[in-house]
């Protein structure tokens, strides 16, 4: 770094896909020399020995000379690497999720990992970008332990499916118009503590993080035609960190054993999911997408502010869970989360003030959730 301590900021994103927008970025205003013999060895370093990297600066320096002095600027984008330099991979989590998970998990073989849609999830919510909206109204949850079905790996998480042909078990208010009733539940975890959550919020990963789907029984005649369409799911997601034992979670870990194996089914018969959620009602909420395939845009996300608290030996027992089925090479069903999308042209609102936060910055005693 230079010696100079100077800099410019300002919040921005990544410069890689997924292009998240949660980086604040610090640009010194000094900057360092290097020989051109050492950017030589820089360039052959990473593209090879056989490249004659003297001409091909001499060349890019003369058309970038010409083409931004002309007109025709925008050509310049095309020359910026030249399109005889050997191709290799990226070395960037970003860069590398579409192998990484064609190589981990066949669900993702068949599908575009860079969607077209500008409505896609997971997300990364940021405090001071929200926007307060006192027209959302409180969320009003209403299950029915007895329409709880069973529990199954389907391959890639493990899912509580519940009786939908009636309202037994909806939500509603907040950010809905209708009442939506409740299909399953599932969870994305990570191989380690250190993250495993689909939404972040400044930046901040949890361990794992809760689905609760919902379907919009009002315009829609079943789940499969309502996951296609705008408005056709409300799916509230409930951050998991380490804490203390969560009891009622308990009850669900002990089925896991049983579930090992991808396409294993158990009887999990009267269980109330609500006592998986926050006390606290607070929530943001967004348009967004299903974070699996089809990455279908019909998502109302309702992402509660307060994360729940289990213990280490709990998200343990998801980890003990396999992608493969019986008889297949063993594959851990761990990091079964999508990246982070771009927010795009959305608004994140909140239902709750968050003055607050500005004035954490004055008073460190005030605790953010964690």
């Amino acid at each position: 770094m230079p010696a100079c301590p100077d800099y410019w900021t300002y919040s921005g994103s990544l410069t890689t896909p997924p292009l998240s927008e949660f980086v604040t970025w610090i640009i010194k205003k000094q900057p360092v020399e290097v020989d051109h013999d050492q950017v030589i060895t820089f360039l052959q370093a990473i593209w090879g020995p056989e490249q004659d990297f003297r001409l091909i600066m001499v060349v890019m320096s003369s058309l970038r000379a010409i083409l931004q002095a002309s007109p025709c600027r925008s050509l310049w984008r095309r020359f910026q690497i030249p399109t005889f330099m050997p191709a290799r991979p990226c070395s960037l989590y970003t860069c590398t999720y579409k192998t990484r998970n064609r190589a981990l998990h066949p669900l993702w073989e068949s599908v575009d990992l860079v969607p077209v849609g500008e409505r896609q999830s997971p997300i990364n919510i940021r405090w001071r970008d929200s926007v307060f909206d006192p027209a959302l109204k409180p969320l009003t949850v209403s299950y029915d332990p007895t329409t709880c079905l069973h529990v199954w790996n389907n391959g890639y998480s493990f899912l509580v499916e519940f009786e939908d042909s009636t309202d037994k078990s909806v939500i509603k208010g907040g950010p809905l118009e209708d009442n939506y009733r409740l299909k399953q539940f599932h969870f994305h975890w990570g191989a380690i503590d250190a993250w495993g959550s689909e939404h972040t919020v400044d930046s901040k990963c949890y361990p794992a993080e809760l689905h609760l789907v919902h379907w919009n029984a009002v315009k829609f005649e079943n789940f499969e035609d309502a996951a296609l369409e705008e408005h056709g799911l409300a799916v509230i997601g409930v951050f998991l960190k380490l804490g203390k034992h969560h009891q009622e979670l308990q009850k669900l870990v002990d089925t896991l054993p049983s579930i090992k194996h991808k396409d294993t089914l158990v009887e999990f018969g009267s269980f109330d999911p609500s006592c998986l959620m926050p006390a606290c009602p607070d929530y943001w909420t967004y348009s967004g997408s299903l974070t699996t395939p089809p990455l279908s845009e019909s998502v109302t996300w309702i992402i509660k502010k307060q994360p729940v608290e289990v213990d280490h030996d709990q998200l343990e027992q998801f980890r003990t869970l396999l992608f493969t089925s019986e008889g297949e090479k063993e594959k851990r069903m761990v990091d079964n989360f999508r990246p982070l999308q771009p927010l795009m042209n959305r608004t994140v609102r909140s239902s709750f003030r968050h003055d607050y936060v500005l004035n954490y910055k004055r008073n460190p005693s005030l605790q953010l959730a964690k």
